[in-house]
Order: C-alpha cells, then structure tokens, then sequence
C-alpha cells in the first residue's frame, strides 16, 4: 500500500539532505524519466513539470514523521530543506523495495543549479519530439530563463550521460 511512498523515502535515504521544493519536483522527475521506477504523475507548469502527487505523498511523509521540512527564510522568500528522520529510516526496513542506485545521480543533480535542473525537466518533457523541435519548443515556453546555447548542449550532454532516449 505504501510502497510508492517507500521509494520517495529511498530517495531521501540517499540524498540525505535536499534544499528546494523545486529541486525536489525536477530531481524526482528527471530520475522517472531515466526508468527509476516512480509512479507519480506529472503535468506541466509554470516552472516546467509538476506533481501534485508528489507534492501531497511528501506531506504525508512529513505528516507521518518520516521525513523532516524546515522552512528557512531567505531574501524575500521562503526555502525549503528536507531530511529523512529515524523514524524514516525504520519505515525503510519495512519494506522490501527494489531501486537501482540512484547516488550517482542525485549528487550530479545536487550540484546543478535548479534553473539547470528545469531546463533539463522541460527539454524532458517534450521527449517525443525531435531534439531541434524540442529546443524550439523549451526556448519558447521558458524565454524568461533566456537559457543559451551553452546550456541547452550541457543539458543534452546529461541526458545523454543518463541514458535518455529522445
């Protein structure tokens, strides 16, 4: 029954820490587009794609005390951070959940700005399209990020790198 939200505690697990709800939202759905076996739908948004369902299961981990948000305030908003707690890490063991290892990849994606982190959730989302269409089509939607052509080749490069197919 909870196995969906065992593996976002797996996820926890692994990033030990995570600062940013966006962050969270575009690490979780870049890693459903790479085959980790995710199950949360997404639709797009203002800031790329979003899952209600993800926002909803990672308040009922906070709920049920198995992961920690601290809500920090910075220059004029608010950040959040999130952990896993004790408890978080016994609810693991209850369950026998089958991930592959996603280290590796939560901490390139840790190290990349949440910008970046959007740019390669859009380009993503528009998988179905052929790559100078889906440039179009990012370029488009986000124009206020004025992302360059630098940043769309290291975005395909890491796509690449997690084996996308697009």
């Amino acid at each position: 029954m909870l196995q969906d939200h065992a593996k976002l505690v797996s996820f926890f697990s692994e990033c030990h820490e995570l600062i940013g709800r966006k962050r969270l939202q575009k690490m979780i759905y870049i890693l459903k587009k790479c085959h980790f076996p995710f199950s949360e739908r997404y639709q797009f948004h203002f800031y790329g794609p979003y899952s209600e369902e993800l926002t909803l299961r990672v308040q009922e981990l906070i709920n049920l005390g198995f992961l920690e948000e601290e809500k920090e305030k910075k220059s004029g908003y608010y950040q959040y951070r999130y952990s896993i707690t004790d408890e978080g890490q016994k609810f693991l063991t209850h369950y026998n959940i089958e991930m592959p290892n996603m280290d590796q990849w939560i901490e390139k994606m840790k190290g990349m700005s949440s910008r970046f982190l959007e740019l390669i959730a859009t380009m993503l989302y528009f998988d179905n399209r052929p790559k100078e269409e889906i440039e179009e089509k990012v370029l488009s939607v986000k124009k206020k990020q004025n992302y360059t052509r630098e940043e769309l080749e290291r975005a395909w490069a890491f796509i690449e790198e997690m084996n996308v197919k697009h």
